[in-house]
C-alpha cells in the first residue's frame, strides 16, 4: 500500500513534484494537496485526481509523508497551524523550501521530527531536476529511500550528510539554471552580431547545451576529457576556449558561486529569526 503523501502548498514545485510522482505510478488516491484558496486547487485536482483540502490541519491526518511546500516568508504561521498535528503522528517532514535550517523548522513543528531539507530547481517543472538532501538523526533509512523514490520522479537526487554542503548545493544546481540562461542569452547576443537570426542562434544554443550535458552523462569520460575532445590543435574550439579561459570565465564562476552560497548563508539567518 502507497504512504499517503500531503503536500502544504499546491504551487509550481509542488504540481511537479506531484505529476512526477504520478507519472512514475504513484497512485493519485494517496496524494493530497492544500491551499487557502480552492481555486488555486481545483485545477490541480483536475489535472492529477489527487485529493485536496483547504484545511491543513486536516489534510494531514493520517499522512504518512508531509511535504512543506509554501514560501519561507510564510512558513512559521504554517508550521503553527501544523505542529500539534505533526506531534500526534509523527510522519516524515519534507521541507522544499530555500534558506530555512533542519533546526529552524524543527523548533517550529514542536521539535523531535523526522525532517528532511530538499534544495530542488526549477528544472523539475519539466522532470529534468537535480535536488540535494539532508536528512536529521530521526530520520530512518526506510524514509530516506522513499523520500528519493518521491524526488527521483523530477529528477536525479543527490544526499549530504552536512546540512551547510546545501548552500554549496544551492550554488552548483539550484540557482544554475539562471546561469546557463545568462549564457544562452549571450551567445544569442553574439550569434546575432555574427550575422544570425536571433531565433536561430537561440535554438542553436539550447540544443548544443543539451546535447552537450546528453553526452557527459551518458560518458565515461570527465568534462575535461570531453571539452579536450572536441578541440583539435590550431582550431577553431581551441582559439574559443583560449579566449573564456583568458577573460576569467573559471574566476567569474567561482566567485559567482560563492556569492551565491554566502547569500544562501545569509537568508537562513534572516528567516530562522522571524
Amino acid at each position: 500500500m502507497a504512504s499517503k503523501v500531503t503536500f502544504i502548498g499546491a504551487g509550481n514545485m509542488a504540481s511537479a513534484i506531484i505529476g512526477g510522482m504520478i507519472d512514475t505510478g504513484y497512485p493519485a488516491t494517496a496524494i493530497t494537496a492544500t491551499s487557502p484558496s480552492d481555486a488555486v486547487l481545483a485545477p490541480v485536482r483536475e489535472r492529477f485526481g489527487i485529493h485536496t483540502d483547504t484545511d491543513n490541519a486536516a489534510a494531514i491526518d493520517d499522512a504518512d509523508v508531509v511535504v512543506l511546500a509554501v514560501k519561507p516568508q510564510v512558513m512559521r504561521d504554517v508550521c503553527a497551524g501544523l505542529r500539534d498535528g505533526l506531534q500526534r503522528q509523527r510522519p516524515l517532514v519534507i521541507s522544499i523550501a530555500a534558506g530555512l535550517t533542519a533546526e529552524t523548522l524543527d523548533h517550529w513543528l514542536g521539535g523531535g521530527l523526522p525532517l528532511i531539507r530538499c534544495m530542488p530547481n526549477t528544472p523539475s517543472l519539466v522532470g529534468a531536476g537535480a535536488a540535494g538532501l539532508y536528512a536529521n538523526a530521526q530520520v530512518s533509512d526506510a524514509q530516506r529511500t522513499l523520500a528519493t523514490e518521491l524526488l527521483e520522479a523530477v529528477g536525479l537526487v543527490e544526499w549530504v550528510d552536512d546540512e551547510a554542503l546545501l548552500d554549496a548545493v544551492t550554488a552548483v544546481s539550484g540557482s544554475a539554471p539562471a546561469y546557463f540562461f545568462l549564457m544562452f542569452e549571450a551567445m544569442e547576443e553574439a550569434g546575432v552580431k555574427l550575422g544570425l537570426p536571433a531565433d536561430t542562434a537561440r535554438r542553436l544554443a539550447m540544443q548544443t547545451a543539451f546535447g552537450a550535458a546528453r553526452m557527459a552523462m551518458d560518458s565515461d569520460k570527465t568534462p575535461s576529457e570531453l571539452k579536450h575532445n572536441v578541440m583539435s590543435p590550431g582550431g577553431t574550439t581551441e582559439r574559443a576556449i583560449e579566449r573564456l579561459e583568458a577573460a576569467g570565465l573559471r574566476r567569474a564562476l567561482l566567485e559567482a558561486m560563492d556569492a551565491c552560497a554566502a547569500r544562501a548563508r545569509e537568508m537562513a539567518e534572516e528567516l530562522g529569526k522571524r
